[in-house]
């Protein structure tokens, strides 16, 4: 199985930085991409940023450059660095790895337990 850890999340005022952090552990046979999603209540859990095997990033409009992803390979870790924070950035957050439990299973999104972010205005 699958296994993800999160930490890091918290209260912040508006204009603050937080980092969150995710280790992934267990039976992973490959890893494809790793990031990070938020879900506020009553909406659709929206892609915040990822990193593919290769580095190669992805961000989400609303964040580009307050946020930042990065990935240890070695250790299978990703970590979201988010500064200037904004009310608008209050959600749960939750960590993805998208890749495979062994060769012949099909890749798939596992998810961490979830983190609360809040910012005060």
């Amino acid at each position: 199985q699958v296994q993800l850890v999160e930490s890091g999340g918290g209260l912040v005022q508006t204009g603050g930085s937080l980092r969150l952090s995710c280790a992934a552990s267990g039976s992973i046979f490959s890893t494809e991409i790793m990031g990070w999603y938020r879900q506020v209540p009553g909406y659709e859990r929206e892609l915040v940023a990822d990193i593919s095997d290769g580095g190669r990033t992805t961000y989400a409009e609303s964040v580009k450059g307050r946020f930042t992803i990065s990935r240890d390979k070695a250790k299978n870790t990703v970590a979201l660095q988010m500064n200037s924070l904004k009310p608008e950035d209050t959600a749960v957050y939750y960590c993805d790895l998208y890749g495979k439990e062994g060769r012949w299973y099909p890749a798939q999104h596992y998810w961490g337990q979830g983190t609360q972010v809040t910012v005060s205005s």
